[in-house]
């Protein structure tokens, strides 16, 4: 008999003790391999439900078999449906109508205009716009943007990210540091809540964490949600951004400063302000049903089969992004190709039964629990994939003892530090901070955790089901060069390449760093399938109430 523990530091050392002397040799040279084929031109940037996923499905799958893995899918297979629904967009016209005139509006230059909660075409006729601030209803910080507005029908225009953010010192939501009320998602949710048309966020790089060339690039194509039955009902009519040139004329022609209107919506007297000016036109969407697939490996447990260690990421990414230019393809190198090359070495080395294994020279014993991998799908379109998965799970996530989600590894060489996103959550770290230890690394809270990041991963339908899981990788403190080289190549890589066609493979990568930490996801979870712990989450985190409601599941 034994009862569900917390980890204490007693329990951490011994767990950390389980876990072999010493990792198997992780290859880069497998792992750069694999990225190269993951992202080549032939992959066509991986978009879900293209000739591109065929090709995906087949490699990762002949991977993970060649591993040792077996299936982990449905019906004996490598794969688990996942059905959305895609929403076109097509020849869109709109115009802000103003007592000076009518501003026109360029697509992808001026907006971005998305939608998820239309079945059919979509047309505005003078229809008010609202400025709502952030546009947060947050009734236990005593916060509503939206007042006593009726704001049915309407085009809301609303900040990015939370009320912290340009003034961290309020410390009305928890500082710098963003909530979920920061994110897109959130506040395309609320305007739908609201019965609102539509949302058009400001756009600003340095409160979104990324520049207006991403923003293009992933919402000028197809979108896509799980299937439901109203639409409207998720998802507002208009799901847009604007350039924060286009703000600035669209408020001095309304007559409204942006600059003081920011700085009212800091507080929680702000007022919605209905704006003299209105949208007008519509564009074209086309929905059908479309089935796309995550790949599911699985590492049978010796003893305790039931309990499961995730290792996750997800294999799309952006498809034919730019079809009007010279590169057409944005083909995902680093996002997240470099993610899943590593999990399937880490794969290789759980894998890897005898001497003559691909990983390593020592006979292995197969882990105690399950290990499962899973290569999500639709990340880039709003987690859907591990959403789906979330909701439809092919293993008891009560029995999910926690997971590591691996997305977007660096490729610029080893470092002294490992960034955690959502530092602070749970004792994950209490463990991984050992192996980090023994590399000469330290563990550092998230460069900017005011981008969100916690919220913007695969791990996070998992993690509000109450699901611990780990998400860390190098920090940008670099061995060759230190915080100032890892800073600016960081900032090269948001503004060139992430969600852009120059995302691709090179030989002059870097991929010691890489390596490190795949050993340190390796060590991690196999120390995790060789004991009886069950990581918590910290008394202080919103999610340990989810994890709570299944504890009877985890006593044995």
């Amino acid at each position: 008999m034994f009862k569900r523990l917390a980890l204490t530091s007693v329990a951490i050392l011994a767990l950390a003790s389980s876990a072999a002397a010493a990792a198997p040799q992780l290859s880069a040279a497998r792992i750069s391999k694999d990225v190269k084929t993951l992202s080549d031109d032939t992959f066509e940037g991986r978009g879900i439900a293209t000739p591109a996923e065929t090709k995906v499905i087949d490699f990762v799958s002949k991977g993970f078999k060649a591993a040792g893995l077996e299936p982990g899918g449905e019906n004996g297979g490598w794969t688990q449906a996942v059905k959305l629904r895609k929403f076109t967009l097509s020849d869109p016209s709109l115009a802000f109508d103003t007592a000076s005139g009518p501003i026109q509006l360029k697509q992808g230059e001026d907006i971005v205009a998305s939608t998820r909660g239309a079945l059919g075409d979509v047309s505005f006729d003078k229809v008010q716009l609202v400025f709502a601030g952030y546009g947060v209803e947050a009734p236990e910080r005593g916060w509503n943007d939206f007042k006593d507005m009726d704001v049915r029908g309407k085009i809301l225009v609303v900040l990015v990210n939370d009320p912290d953010f340009a003034q961290p010192e309020l410390n009305t939501f928890g500082g710098k540091a963003m909530t979920y009320y920061g994110r897109w998602t959130y506040k395309y949710e609320q305007a739908a809540k609201k019965g609102a048309a539509g949302v058009l966020i400001i756009h600003d790089a340095d409160a979104a964490s990324y520049g207006w060339d991403t923003v293009r690039n992933s919402w000028t194509h197809d979108q896509f949600d799980i299937v439901r039955p109203d639409p409207s009902v998720a998802s507002p009519k208009l799901e847009g951004w604007m350039a924060i040139a286009t703000a600035d004329k669209l408020f001095k022609a309304a007559g409204l400063d942006l600059a003081d209107l920011r700085i009212k919506a800091r507080s929680t007297d702000f007022q919605p302000v209905a704006m003299n000016v209105t949208l007008s036109g519509g564009y074209k969407v086309a929905s059908s049903e479309i089935v796309t697939h995550n790949i599911v490996g699985r590492l049978k447990g010796s003893k305790y089969p039931d309990e499961t260690i995730l290792y996750t990421g997800h294999w799309d990414h952006l498809g034919i992004c730019a079809p009007e230019a010279e590169d057409k393809i944005c083909n995902g190198a680093a996002d997240n190709g470099t993610g899943i090359a590593t999990i399937m070495e880490i794969a290789r080395a759980f894998g890897s039964s005898s001497s003559s294994g691909a990983v390593g020279q020592a006979k292995k014993t197969k882990p105690q629990r399950s290990v499962v991998f899973v290569a999500f799908t639709a990340e880039e379109s709003g987690l859907l994939g591990s959403e789906y998965y979330a909701s439809n799970p092919l293993y008891p996530l009560s029995k999910t003892v926690a997971g590591i989600n691996i997305d977007m590894l660096d490729t610029f060489g080893r470092t002294r530090n490992i960034d955690v996103t959502g530092a602070g959550q749970s004792n994950l770290e209490d463990t991984f901070k050992i192996y980090a230890a023994e590399q000469g690394r330290v563990l550092t809270p998230e460069g900017r955790p005011e981008a969100g990041g916690f919220f913007r991963s695969d791990h996070f339908p998992l993690v509000k089901r109450g699901v611990p899981m780990l998400v860390a990788k190098s920090g940008k403190d670099l061995v060759n060069g230190g915080l100032e080289r890892g800073k600016a190549i960081s900032a090269e890589f948001n503004a060139k390449r992430y969600h852009q066609p120059d995302d691709e493979w090179s030989a002059d990568w870097d991929l010691s760093g890489l390596v490190e930490d795949a050993t340190l996801y390796y060590r991690f979870g196999s120390a995790l399938a060789n004991s009886r712990q069950w990581p918590q989450w910290r008394p202080t985190s919103e999610f340990k109430a989810a994890r709570d409601t299944t504890a009877a599941d985890r006593i044995k």
